[in-house]
């Protein structure tokens, strides 16, 4: 067996193809096919079904899969690790957060790192949370910035908590409820809502707590962004529940504290055993949440 082996299967666990798996290593297809065969030989397992339509993983390829990632990403480490023992930290440095991250500004953070690590090749993106966590369990991500719920687990990730943040409602500003003080669920029944998608982590929580509350609720549209809710609030078409620190920063709607809704826990998190360019990210980002400590 070798790392050669090892890539040429991944790709095409990856793509589902052999030919398009060809085509991601630069190779011809026989000789992928040729080598995954010897692999397999090597192995004494198939590690995929193939047809005339389609590929698809064997138990043993699921098995595969998932020590090959490991193999390979271990493999490419071994460059920046000995860099970094010499002085020189260089690598890839890939970094998830929500779209809703208040408490950094990412981007702004990530120049800093640049300017200090010019070597260092930066991927950034943004998701939902419970993706994000995959990602950094599984080496697809260095680092993340999440939202989660209290009780809601971090598992098998290094994590940080950042912030506590709790939920307000947001109102257009001529709604009937705007003049209050305070709200309660109970307020909020049967009025038309915004809110992320049902299946996700944000979604699930404010459901639990309509339901912990008793309270029925109605879900009128649904948004993959949380500026959607802030025009969909705006427009007198739904009230939402965001984050206070993420209602601060809206325009032209009233956002009023309630009373029984979720708080958010704000978490950087990162693999158990980070890449030389994941703990000098994690070093200056140390320093800037010192820094603003102090400030306070």
């Amino acid at each position: 067996m070798n790392l050669k082996q090892i890539e040429y299967a991944l790709a095409v666990a990856e793509t589902g193809s052999f030919t398009l798996a060809a085509q991601r290593c630069h190779v011809v297809q026989s000789a992928l096919s040729h080598q995954i065969a010897r692999l397999e030989e090597t192995l004494g397992a198939r590690l995929f079904e193939r047809s005339s339509r389609r590929v698809s993983l064997t138990p043993a390829g699921e098995a595969f899969v998932v020590s090959g990632q490991a193999a390979l990403e271990a493999a490419r480490r071994i460059g920046d690790d000995v860099a970094a023992a010499c002085g020189e930290v260089r690598g890839r440095l890939s970094i998830g957060e929500i779209s809703s991250l208040t408490e950094l500004d990412l981007v702004d953070l990530l120049a800093g790192f640049h300017h200090e690590y010019p070597q260092v090749d930066i991927r950034w993106l943004i998701n939902k949370s419970e993706v994000l966590m995959a990602d950094v369990r599984e080496r697809r991500l260095d680092v993340a910035f999440i939202g989660v719920w209290p009780g809601e687990p971090v598992e098998g990730v290094t994590s940080r908590l950042l912030a506590r943040e709790e939920l307000v409602a947001l109102l257009p500003a001529g709604h009937p409820l705007a003049c209050q003080s305070r709200l309660c669920l109970a307020d909020l029944e049967d009025q038309p809502l915004v809110d992320f998608p049902a299946g996700t982590g944000a979604r699930r929580q404010t459901d639990e707590a309509f339901t912990a509350a008793g309270v029925r609720h109605r879900v009128q549209f649904e948004v993959g962004s949380v500026m959607l809710v802030e025009k969909f609030v705006q427009r007198g078409l739904a009230l939402g529940l965001v984050a206070a620190p993420i209602a601060r920063g809206f325009k032209g709607v009233v956002a009023l504290p309630v009373s029984d809704a979720p708080v958010r826990h704000v978490y950087a998190i990162w693999s158990n055993s980070p890449s030389p360019a994941a703990k000098a990210f994690l070093h200056v980002l140390e320093r800037c949440l010192d820094a603003r400590a102090n400030t306070y």
